[in-house]
């Protein structure tokens, strides 16, 4: 069954994941369309802007600082990082000088499950004997900084093919869509059907485009962090049980919001609050 928007609302529609089977074209079109007509003044490129693509105030804030780039220091650490672990020897990484971040996450028939960039990573890792590192942040969060930033101006081109890459989307389709914790909140509650909207003294952002800038500097973390350590702590937010980063469900859940962004710029990495 397709994807489906439901209950018209003053500014737009709200969406209701039907959980069928995929129509991941017809997903990515109804998910597109509802946020250019939310937001009909933010140029469709700039959605990989989170909220500075939707608000004036917050926009001019992010420009300055992007003057002064702080995550600057984490593309250099994670370059260096790069050469002295010898890590373009790695299969994953021959072509990285011109850029891979564009085609992650991508399904792996072969391990059965969704394979992230920071996956990748540490399995080069491992193929070339060092030992394994931290998910969230640190040194996974430069290299992965250093590798996206080679990527920018790609357009993302995350694909699902086959019918278990069809599964793994589904699942992080559900994921997204699904109520959790002592809040009994989706993603979408904050990041689709509230987007634009105060949660006390911040703006929620669009869902559209999150996956196209992570990592990310956040000013709240004062350093460098994936995309999981953001969704682990949104999940944490709700009062949620909490998951491992680059287990199935946020593995899966990058999935879905990647193929969500295609046609998207990346944008790694980049500041946020």
């Amino acid at each position: 069954m397709k994807f489906l928007l439901t209950t018209l609302v003053s500014l737009g529609f709200i969406f209701n994941a039907t959980i069928a089977s995929a129509d991941v074209a017809s997903d990515t079109k109804d998910f597109t369309n509802y946020f250019y007509k939310k937001f009909p003044n933010t140029p469709k490129g700039d959605f990989i802007n989170g909220v500075y693509s939707i608000d004036k105030g917050s926009r001019e804030q992010w420009e300055a600082i992007e003057e002064f780039p702080p995550y600057e220091a984490a593309i250099d650490k994670g370059e260096a990082a790069f050469e002295k672990l010898g890590m373009a020897k790695c299969a994953q990484f021959k072509d990285y000088e011109n850029g891979v971040k564009q085609n992650y996450p991508y399904f792996s028939d072969k391990k059965g499950k969704v394979i992230t960039l920071e996956a990748d990573i540490q399995s080069c890792l491992k193929t070339l004997g060092h030992k394994k590192i931290g998910w969230k942040k640190g040194k996974m969060a430069h290299l992965s900084s250093y590798i996206g930033y080679l990527s920018r101006g790609k357009v993302m081109n995350v694909k699902v093919e086959g019918a278990k890459a069809k599964a793994a989307y589904e699942s992080g389709k559900n994921f997204f869509y699904a109520k959790r914790g002592q809040l009994n909140m989706s993603c979408a509650d904050c990041h689709v059907n509230n987007s634009g909207k105060k949660i006390r003294a911040d703006l929620l952002s669009p869902a559209f485009g999150h996956a196209s800038g992570f990592p990310v500097y956040r000013s709240k973390w004062g350093n460098m962090g994936t995309l999981h350590r953001r969704i682990g702590g949104c999940n944490k937010q709700v009062r949620a049980k909490p998951l491992k980063s680059q287990g199935k469900e946020y593995s899966n859940l990058e999935y879905f919001l990647s193929v969500m962004a295609n046609g998207l710029e990346i944008n790694t990495p980049t500041a946020r609050k």
